[in-house]
């Protein structure tokens, strides 16, 4: 079986390259039928220091224009869906909500968090004054506070990736000490009726499993989560639906019976079996 790979970036994300037309050919070499693009839309990115000149605006409507248009060249052989990643903070709450509202013709929205207090744990510079479980804690708190205000997406994305930066990544990862903000996140989560991914990304970036760690799906499959993607989360053709058989085997071990698509933001359940 191949999941639609459910996170890929394309020439229109700040931090990649690779254009939409190889995206489509890669995926149908790989046997796709269907894939949903979800390039980055961070609004109100902040200035960082390390990389003071970027910024991850999306085109929104040329991204949709061109998306659109290849969709239905597509079909029926390949079903192409559009999709946003929707990078969250305490300060765009207002923002990326009303922009959520006023879009309600594209596929899908992945809320994530790349941002925390204005900076990003992709480097180093985050962890500094901080031992590792406040980093990781103070991040998690942040992802409560996003689900507690922003409604208008359908997963979050990978939960844990803060373990990618780490300074020992998930070497000394427990859930005790996290338990009770994953039980708050998970309980707002499944009453609003929304879902989480399982992100293979972690697997190219050599950690030993997708996001989120094992003990995290658990806590989410026994809150009574059943709403799961599966994305590559690629920059790279290479990297599409990498790791997939991985992620198989591990939602068939945590129980899940489906997988999720999404169109016009409306999920169906597809067996994994």
């Amino acid at each position: 079986m191949i999941f639609p790979d459910y996170h890929l970036h394309s020439e229109f994300s700040a931090d990649c390259e690779t254009n939409i037309s190889n995206i489509i050919t890669t995926a149908k070499e790989k046997g796709f039928t269907s894939i949903c693009l979800t390039d980055h839309y961070d609004m109100d990115f902040p200035v960082l220091p390390e990389v003071p000149d970027i910024t991850f605006e999306l085109d929104y409507e040329a991204y949709y224009a061109t998306l659109s248009k290849l969709r239905d060249t597509l079909l029926p052989d390949f079903d192409l869906r559009i999709g946003i990643e929707l990078g969250v903070t305490d300060k765009n709450i207002a923002h990326v909500t009303e922009f959520a509202k006023a879009h309600s013709e594209y596929d899908f929205f992945i809320a994530s968090s790349h941002i925390i207090d204005d900076m990003d744990p992709y480097y180093p510079s985050y962890f500094k004054g901080k031992t590792e479980i406040q980093a990781y804690r103070r991040y998690f708190e942040s992802i409560l506070y996003n689900v507690t205000h922003f409604k208008d997406y359908n997963v979050y994305g990978h939960l844990d990736y803060i373990l990618r930066y780490g300074p020992n990544q998930a070497d000394n990862f427990d859930i005790k000490d996290y338990r009770d903000i994953f039980e708050e996140i998970f309980k707002i989560i499944v009453y609003d009726g929304k879902g989480i991914e399982i992100n293979t990304g972690s697997l190219y970036k050599n950690m030993a499993f997708p996001h989120p760690h094992s003990d995290i799906l658990k806590m989410y499959k026994a809150a009574g989560g059943e709403i799961i993607t599966v994305g590559s989360d690629a920059h790279y053709t290479k990297h599409i639906g990498y790791g997939f058989d991985v992620a198989r085997d591990i939602l068939l071990e945590h129980g899940f019976k489906y997988y999720t698509t999404f169109s016009k933001q409306k999920p169906t359940f597809v067996s994994i079996i």
